[in-house]
């Protein structure tokens, strides 16, 4: 199987540390953000890893290598000067993430989901992993349609972890070009060709400079829980 991992953005939130290190390769717990995603991907038998780039792309290829030190090989899907947002970097990457299911996962959330609890296949065209909604989110159409889908739902709100199974006919209809995955997710479940798990275990987005040293000083542990 292999994997994508978005890590395009400009990080602009998170400014000045993304001024000259793009936010996937911020360093909590000792090792850059992404190298957590790495890791564990690997674990599971994922030996081939697509990284979407744009923001100071060169800095991935400096500082992760090609991935032999954690057993995947990793590739590198330039999108240009300007991110394309999730879908349309998704779709720039399809070459390289073959003909078979493929997970992806956003770079900058921290998470302890064991990626081999996905399913080997979507039974539609993607497979979701949901989140109880932190407090910073709000609800929308894709959380109230979503979230009845999730085994044992009990009427409360879940929101999308950033972690999915897709196949790659869930966005090779589109034209190339800057677009979001949230409309064809919704889409998809209108459709009922989506399918959700939710997320038992701890999760982190790495949004703001008050989050990622939150996270660090937790991986390092340094807090008092």
């Amino acid at each position: 199987m292999r994997a994508l991992i978005f890590a395009a953005g400009k990080g602009e939130r998170m400014r000045p540390l993304t001024l000259h290190t793009p936010k996937p390769l911020l360093q909590v717990g000792g090792k850059p953000l992404i190298v957590w995603h790495i890791e564990k991907l690997a674990a599971v038998g994922v030996s081939d890893i697509v990284i979407n780039t744009a923001w100071l792309a060169p800095r991935f290829p400096e500082v992760l290598g090609d991935g032999s030190r954690w057993g995947a090989r990793l590739h590198f899907s330039y999108e240009g000067d300007e991110p394309l947002e999730t879908g349309g970097g998704m779709l720039h990457a399809l070459p390289l993430l073959g003909d078979a299911p493929f997970i992806a996962v956003n770079g900058d959330i921290w998470t302890d989901y064991d990626f081999a609890l996905l399913p080997n296949t979507p039974r539609g065209r993607v497979h979701v992993v949901m989140i109880a909604m932190p407090a910073f989110r709000e609800p929308g159409d894709f959380e109230r349609l979503v979230s009845p889908l999730l085994p044992n739902h009990d009427g409360a709100l879940f929101t999308f972890s950033g972690i999915a199974l897709y196949r790659p006919e869930f966005i090779a209809h589109r034209s190339p070009g800057r677009f979001s995955l949230l409309p064809e997710l919704i889409e998809c479940a209108h459709r009922g060709l989506l399918s959700a798990e939710r997320l038992h275990g701890a999760w982190h987005d790495v949004g703001t400079p008050e989050r990622l040293v939150q996270l660090d000083t937790h991986l390092s542990g340094r807090d008092s829980g």
